[in-house]
């Protein structure tokens, strides 16, 4: 959500990001937040006006009662009534027009930097970088369940019966080197220096539309049915809220941290639920980090928490390529996004296997995250990107280590995490 004092000023740059993001119904809004500012102005003068004048004529009816003038402080009293009375319906009309201009205003895209990309769509995305290099076996790579059923690895017939489709269960050493790849990544981000944390996995209304979009929220967050709670998508969600309503000394910053959960997601609008894959589905576990800092330091930490995400999959041997989001395919509070994709063998292409985002103040405002530094205060910036989530980084894990004879090698680096394997041998 962009500052309202921005958009009263430069309306015109408000306009042009919208059309940058493709979004051109969105347009009116500009000016219907313009009135309906101007609208409220006036009623916040008119209201700090009646209340001077009210106290004003307060101290009268004193002074006309000390000297025995009642029928004059009669009168004054009923002026004071009559501007109390207007006085009531000019906040009443406050904090009407307040709640409108706020629901409009968290539609309104927020400002992209300068150095995004204009594009439609995900398909215009651009290419920034290339680490390792990509390779095609000989032989033929199976598709990642056939792999994991070689091993008795997955159950989706099961999960099926018991929850729908995109659900699954994992199990023998598929598991064991699913949760080998989050105790790693854990341990990656902690020598790097954030802190770890586990954090709520249900979060309240408010933090929800702190931390994201009314279009992502449609699409994403599962309701708890009778409670102000929803299930998270992404620890982001809880970890951001983490620091709602606070005022974060300066000294204090950054705050750099790394959270496990699961994550819950509803995928409504997207590409479809896969009936024999784990790449799109609605629970799955995830390791996260999130940066929370002084608005200068926004750009250098989003250049960081990229590359660790790079590096934690070169560290396992994976082909990885960077991915610089386009304007038409950021989420409405990011300032700039780029995606991580790893190395497919048997699709001999990249899939997105993580996402780092800038979102500027914009949550930061929702959220009234705030830094005090040395009395001066103003909003943090908050950042996310993700570490790895596990069900993709298994699908490009499993193909990038599957050997002819059917096997997967055990990158170094996860070894001890495996109780010291170095080869996973297939059952099947």
């Amino acid at each position: 959500m962009i500052d309202i004092k921005f958009l009263r000023e430069n309306p015109d740059v408000v306009r042009q990001n919208i059309k940058n993001k493709f979004q051109d119904h969105k347009l009116p809004m500009v000016d219907q937040v313009i009135e309906l500012d101007a609208q409220n102005r006036a009623y916040i003068l008119e209201a700090d006006t009646l209340r001077a004048n009210r106290n004003k004529l307060s101290k009268m009816i004193g002074g006309l009662m000390a000297k025995g003038q009642k029928e004059e402080a009669e009168k004054v009293k009923q002026q004071v009534n009559e501007q109390s009375a207007r006085l009531a319906e000019c906040e009443a009309k406050e904090v009407e027009l307040a709640e409108q201009i706020k629901q409009i205003m968290m539609k309104i895209p927020n400002i992209i930097d300068p150095s995004v990309p204009i594009g439609k769509d995900d398909s215009e995305n651009v290419e920034i970088q290339k680490y390792g290099e990509p390779v095609v076996p000989e032989f033929e790579i199976p598709y990642h369940t056939d792999i994991m059923e070689r091993f008795n690895g997955i159950d989706l017939d099961s999960a099926r019966r018991v929850a729908g489709n995109g659900f699954y269960y994992l199990m023998g050493d598929i598991a064991r080197v699913h949760s080998a790849v989050i105790s790693y990544a854990r341990d990656f981000m902690i020598d790097r220096g954030f802190t770890y944390c586990i954090p709520p996995f249900m979060i309240r209304s408010d933090v929800v539309t702190g931390v994201m979009s009314f279009a992502e929220m449609e699409a994403m967050m599962y309701k708890i049915e009778g409670e102000d709670l929803y299930l998270i998508g992404t620890s982001e969600h809880s970890m951001i809220g983490k620091f709602i309503d606070q005022i974060i000394p300066g000294e204090q910053l950054p705050q750099t941290l790394t959270s496990y959960s699961p994550c819950f997601r509803k995928e409504k609008g997207a590409h479809g639920i896969e009936e024999r894959g784990v790449y799109r589905i609605h629970q799955f576990e995830k390791q996260e980090m999130i940066v929370v800092c002084k608005p200068e330091d926004s750009m250098m930490w989003y250049d960081k928490l990229w590359q660790n995400t790079v590096d934690l999959f070169r560290s396992l041997d994976i082909p990885v390529r960077t991915l610089e989001c386009c304007s038409g395919d950021l989420a409405d509070l990011k300032v700039k996004s780029c995606d991580v994709e790893a190395w497919s063998p048997r699709q001999k292409k990249y899939f997105e296997v993580g996402s780092c985002s800038n979102l500027g103040d914009a949550q930061a405002r929702r959220l009234r995250i705030r830094v005090n530094d040395n009395g001066k205060k103003y909003l943090a910036h908050t950042l996310n990107n993700t570490v790895v989530a596990p069900p993709r980084m298994l699908i490009a894990f499993l193909e990038n280590n599957l050997c002819e004879d059917g096997s997967v090698k055990i990158p170094v680096a996860l070894r001890p995490y495996m109780g010291g394997k170095e080869v996973l041998v297939p059952v099947k």
